[in-house]
């Protein structure tokens, strides 16, 4: 340091300090060092001595006590209780009163814990029911969705309503249309349920909050057949998850293509996917059965087949067997929002 010093007496402090590789900002520092003392060392065994007495630094600058006070009076008081720092001190300052800093006035909000949102003007969502819907055979739960199929060019599509039981897994109804309408959605749901010989009070229809699933002439449709209606939670697609699969299985289908030609070859090709995925399509949640086995009550017959060839092969060769093997089951139960092991016990 006292190089340092030498040298800045004879040429300038920067041309010092750049010489010497010393900061600046070090150099003035001990050239001028704070007013504070410096806290003694702290010995093995210290002097037993009466503590001096806590002396607090505050800035010049600083508002007073009153003056602080004053401040947050005034963010506080109804004229700018729900305006932010910048337009106080702009609004004030346009009267020709000033009282600190828009940086003051947050440092003293952020002190009182203020500096979240202040004004009383969010909107209150109300709060959504989840739906815990169960299915212990065919026609009990439907579940239905919409969706696009690209057309054969940019900005035109053709609009998919698609119902699907979701105990059975079997597609009950679906309709290719060129709009979405809650017209063709009534008359959709009323040929399938009437379709299917539903009774009042049998069945539950789930859908998400689209605007024909939440139309008023869907809603008094349903209440004239005695079907409860039910509607998933905002922005949660796991609500419809049932859709939502059924949908995923009929885009990633080998031959789904980027955009269809024509009304007709959308439609074409939606009468061989149903047909496959209602009649062909084992579905892994149901045992490997086909949705329409398990529709129609002829899955038992099935698995009980299966079983007869299975207890044949492991007669045959028990060696390749850990275990007898078994053909699987026709589910109990299908459920949309399984309650929890908490809301079981409450």
């Amino acid at each position: 340091m006292m190089a340092t010093e030498s040298l800045a007496a004879k040429v300038s402090v920067r041309a010092a300090c750049s010489a010497l590789r010393m900061p600046r900002a070090t150099f003035y520092r001990h050239r001028q060092p704070s007013p504070v003392a410096a806290t003694p060392p702290v010995t093995a065994t210290p002097p037993v001595t009466a503590t001096p007495p806590v002396t607090s630094h505050r800035s010049p600058l600083a508002l007073s006590a009153e003056e602080r006070q004053a401040v947050l009076d005034l963010l506080h008081s109804p004229r700018f209780v729900d305006a932010t720092p910048r337009q106080v001190w702009a609004e004030l300052l346009d009267e020709g009163v000033y009282h600190c800093s828009v940086r003051t006035m947050y440092r003293y909000l952020r002190a009182a814990g203020e500096t979240c949102e202040r004004r009383n003007q969010r909107r209150r969502v109300s709060s959504y029911a989840k739906p815990e819907l169960l299915a212990e055979g065919p026609n009990q739960v439907w579940s239905w969705d919409i969706t696009k199929l690209k057309g054969p060019v940019k900005w035109t599509c053709f609009y998919l309503y698609v119902i699907i039981d979701i105990y059975s897994r079997y597609v009950v109804g679906w309709m290719l249309a060129h709009r979405e309408s809650a017209t063709l959605a009534r008359r959709f749901l009323g040929e399938t349920v009437e379709k299917q010989g539903i009774d009042p009070g049998q069945l539950t229809v789930h859908a998400d909050r689209g605007a024909s699933m939440t139309s008023r002439s869907v809603a008094q449709l349903l209440g004239e057949l005695g079907v409860t209606k039910t509607h998933s939670r905002p922005y949660t697609s796991n609500d419809n998850a049932y859709s939502e699969a059924q949908f995923k299985t009929l885009k990633y289908r080998p031959g789904f293509p980027e955009r269809f030609g024509s009304f007709e070859d959308a439609e074409a090709f939606c009468r061989d996917f149903f047909t496959w995925y209602n009649t062909m399509h084992r579905h892994t949640s149901l045992s490997l059965l086909t949705p329409e086995s398990v529709h129609y009550g002829y899955a038992e017959r099935i698995l009980a087949h299966r079983a007869e060839v299975l207890q044949d092969a492991y007669h045959a060769h028990p060696n390749r067997f850990k275990r007898p093997p078994q053909p699987g089951q026709v589910p109990e139960a299908a459920w949309i929002n399984p309650p929890t092991r908490t809301t079981l016990i409450s």
